[in-house]
């Protein structure tokens, strides 16, 4: 396992801006990436965000903790694919952890 990954969360869109919820195969279509670019994901029950824009636009709006082990390059990259994939304006996602233990057992 590299020695590099650490936990980190990121905040998904569970509506699009106009307030429609988004297709669960949209979100599949996501955690496909997501496991293609780290290997898996941990999704949490949704919350409720409030955020202002730097357009002092003001959102309100459901949005899906997600977990993922990966590397802060790896991180980047999910964040990157996210803002594409939900039209997003910006993308918070946050470092958890520096030390992720997998113990494994036979």
């Amino acid at each position: 396992m590299e020695m590099n990954k650490k936990l980190w969360e990121i905040l998904v869109p569970a509506e699009w801006n106009w307030g429609c919820k988004i297709p669960i195969d949209h979100h599949r279509n996501w955690d496909d990436k997501v496991r293609e670019i780290a290997e898996g994901l941990t999704i949490l029950k949704t919350a409720r965000g409030h955020w202002v824009s730097k357009r002092n636009n003001r959102f309100i709006e459901k949005m899906i903790p997600v977990r993922i082990m990966c590397t802060e390059k790896e991180i980047n990259e999910i964040a990157d694919f996210t803002a594409g994939h939900y039209g997003q304006q910006a993308v918070m996602f946050y470092k958890i952890s520096d030390e992720v233990i997998i113990k494994e057992y036979k």
